[in-house]
């Protein structure tokens, strides 16, 4: 049985400590948050023991901790657990800098411990499938990938002010997606966007309207599409083409009824938003991480890969900035 730790008990630490809930081999054995309310309610659903952050890393009695505080305690967290031996299951985006990533990167692979970097839309079943298909070698040589993700709606302002931009908080997922499904890393980014759902968020310094394309070294292309408004829900799709064919991997929608009459066919909606269309693939990472932790596996999406998406994330900031593509090193 392992005893994981979860820094953090706001929404994404209650989704990782509810999944661990149905692994069998692993349970939540302590909670930590700088609310304590936050802390005794997660506490009392899951029978962990409240600790402070730097009690659980220093625990014997705690075999793995899962980051889900505030990107900016990241550093600092995975400095002091992988220095205590601690496996590290970490939300992303790993930090805001890269130089910050790559010191984690020093100290993590020093220690040599466990690390998986929390892109969850790996282990989306649609996603996953695409990725499995595209190994197969179904649809030939991977050519152009196309990759659609919209939120219903915009977060408030001030969290736009802190959360880096859309492309290190909403499309670095798409970027992580982007080298999932090319199988190469990316060498060149062109990016523009608009603030076209709410001004508020041009006025913060932010865009809520994006097209990235990206480019790998063979030649191949991905194009990126974001938008912080679809009012139709939560649209999630990935298209690959290939020298043999096409794979895509289309929305989940609320419920699988469809009515046709005279006036056509009227299907329900995609779901709404992350914690729906998601359940499965945050369980399935989670079970990924455990299943390592006892094989002595490597879990992936790891650290490194945490940094590829950062950098990309960079580079598209400059892009969108200087209005011209830029090269990654």
């Amino acid at each position: 049985m392992l005893n994981i730790g979860i820094l953090g008990c706001g929404r994404i630490g209650q989704v990782h400590a509810g999944s661990l809930q149905h692994i069998a081999t692993a349970r939540v054995a302590a909670v930590a948050d700088a609310f304590p309310d936050a802390a005794n309610a997660l506490a009392s659903k899951t029978g962990a023991t409240v600790m402070t952050a730097g009690e659980m890393i220093t625990s014997p009695g705690i075999d793995a901790v899962v980051i889900g505080t505030p990107t900016d305690t990241h550093f600092d967290l995975i400095q002091s657990s992988a220095k205590a031996g601690k496996a590290i299951f970490c939300e992303k985006p790993v930090d805001m800098s890269a130089d910050r990533i790559r010191e984690c990167i020093k100290t993590v692979e020093a220690a040599g411990v466990p690390f998986l970097t929390g892109f969850n839309r790996r282990f989306d079943p649609g996603f996953a499938g695409l990725q499995a298909r595209i190994a197969a070698g179904e649809i030939g040589d991977v050519e152009l990938v196309t990759i659609l993700s919209r939120d219903p709606s915009p977060p408030p302002v001030a969290y736009i002010k802190s959360s880096g931009g859309l492309f290190r908080d909403m499309m670095i997922h798409d970027f992580d997606m982007a080298r999932f499904l090319l199988g190469e890393d990316i060498v060149r980014v062109f990016a523009t966007g608009s603030a076209l759902v709410d001004p508020a968020i041009g006025e913060a310094g932010d865009v809520d309207t994006a097209v990235a394309v990206l480019t790998t070294a063979s030649g191949r292309i991905c194009q990126i599409s974001n938008s912080r408004r679809a009012t139709y829900g939560y649209d999630q799709r990935a298209e690959v083409h290939g020298s043999l064919g096409l794979l895509k991997a289309n929305n989940v929608p609320e419920n699988n009824v469809e009515i046709a009459t005279g006036a056509g066919v009227c299907a329900a909606p995609a779901q709404h938003f992350f914690l729906e269309r998601y359940a499965g693939a945050y369980r399935a990472e989670m079970m990924h991480f455990i299943e390592c932790l006892t094989a002595g596996t490597v879990p992936s999406p790891g650290i490194r890969d945490g940094l590829a998406a950062q950098l990309i994330a960079d580079a598209a900031a400059t892009s969108l900035e200087t209005g011209i593509p830029v090269d990654l090193g």
